[in-house]
């Protein structure tokens, strides 16, 4: 007899396993793939970003801003942090508040999950594809799942769905948990690929492709957030921190702004310059800039022949606008293979904002990135997985 099924021994799944054998919970978890943390040990390439220290509410997409709040009062990032550094995991801050283990392997994370988890004696099943979740009528779940070949049963009063979102396939990701939401009746907020590149075609396309694997630190913006950070210039079009970001707020047919020159002026670095030295040319300014690659490329648009002497009030309000204004209207997204996140997922309105259980079916859970709560880049996802996990183990 067990306390509850978890489905998905990712992150949300793996720390709500962990809390409830402290509480003296027993649980089971189902997991599809031949290894627990799958997508832990794929994240921040092998490095694992498992919390951010600034990370707050206003760091998640959401229909419900407010939602998040009380798990996270519940589950801070001191909790985190105190977590991981009680089973010798220290953490290491690179920018932005990102905080990765101090030796940098993922595997350190997945391995303090999978210990625990022996030794409070939480059954983790591998390779244990969910084929049914349903409710009698005592209210206990039954799950159905394939296990080597044969189909096996399972019986809880509860059951926790941290199957994860939509991205990656090839990590195992499904719609499992969407869709035994919505056998359940409960609503879903429609899903798309969040933190991932853009696609840039059409007229623009080889110049976005003649500057591939080239970076350079912008500020991105649409008419509702902006990001400073690096873009990255690809085969396809732009990525890099700042495009991932704004790709979560970003919607098909919306354009996007580049700063190319975020915390300066280009005409005053133009006056100073002329000042100086009015016979330079301005490719030799960019040149100082940026890469030569990009000086070079900015060629298309600017008059990058004349000496800063010769520009004329219009050469400097084209500049100003390349520079500070550089407009590109995305074709799409590389999807789900590409994308770190999933936007959307089980409506919040349908869940307990304390205790994450659904209201219409006592019992039934839904943590981590299948709910509509997402986070930044930067391990704030991590961040709400671990808290997610936290306060299902309360209640279940």
């Amino acid at each position: 007899m067990v306390d509850a099924i978890i489905i998905g021994a990712g992150a949300c799944g793996l720390m709500c396993a962990v809390q409830a054998g402290f509480l003296g919970k027993q649980v089971i978890l189902l997991e599809k793939n031949d290894k627990a943390g799958a997508k832990i040990l794929i994240s921040g390439g092998g490095r694992c970003n498992y919390t951010n220290l600034f990370s707050s509410p206003a760091n998640f997409i959401s229909q419900n801003e407010h939602f998040c709040k009380s798990a996270f009062s519940q589950w801070t990032v001191e909790d985190s942090v105190s977590f991981f550094e009680t089973y010798g995991i220290f953490g290491r801050e690179k920018t932005l508040g990102q905080l990765f283990p101090e030796n940098n392997k993922a595997k350190d994370i997945v391995g303090v999950f999978t210990s625990l988890c022996d030794n409070l004696g939480q059954s983790i099943r591998l390779q244990a594809d969910v084929k049914s979740v349903q409710r009698k009528e005592d209210g206990r779940f039954v799950v159905t799942y394939d296990h080597q070949g044969k189909s096996k049963t399972l019986e809880a009063p509860a059951v926790v769905i941290a199957s994860g979102g939509l991205p990656v396939q090839k990590m195992g990701a499904t719609d499992f948990g969407l869709r035994i939401a919505k056998e359940f009746g409960l609503k879903i907020v429609p899903t798309a690929p969040a933190l991932v590149p853009l696609t840039v075609t059409g007229k623009d396309a080889e110049w976005f492709a003649s500057l591939s694997g080239n970076s350079i630190f912008s500020r991105v913006s649409n008419d509702r957030i902006s990001f400073e950070e690096n873009i990255l210039f690809t085969h396809w079009g732009l990525s890099g921190p700042a495009i991932l970001q704004i790709s979560s707020y970003w919607r098909p047919g919306e354009w996007v702004e580049l700063d190319l020159l975020p915390g300066k002026n280009i005409l005053e670095l133009i006056e100073q310059e002329r000042q100086q030295n009015g016979k330079r040319s301005l490719l030799t300014l960019l040149a100082q800039l940026y890469t030569r690659k990009i000086a070079d490329a900015l060629a298309k648009y600017l008059p990058v022949d004349k000496n800063l002497a010769s520009l004329s009030k219009a050469d400097l309000q084209t500049i100003e606008q390349q520079i500070h204004y550089f407009r590109v209207k995305p074709a799409g997204d590389k999807g789900y293979d590409r994308a770190e996140v999933m936007r959307g997922g089980v409506d919040t309105s349908e869940l307990s904002s304390k205790t994450l259980e659904a209201k219409k079916v006592p019992g039934l859970y839904f943590g981590g990135e299948c709910v509509d709560v997402t986070g930044w880049l930067g391990g704030y996802n991590f961040q709400w997985a671990w808290a997610s996990g936290f306060v299902i183990a309360q209640s279940i």
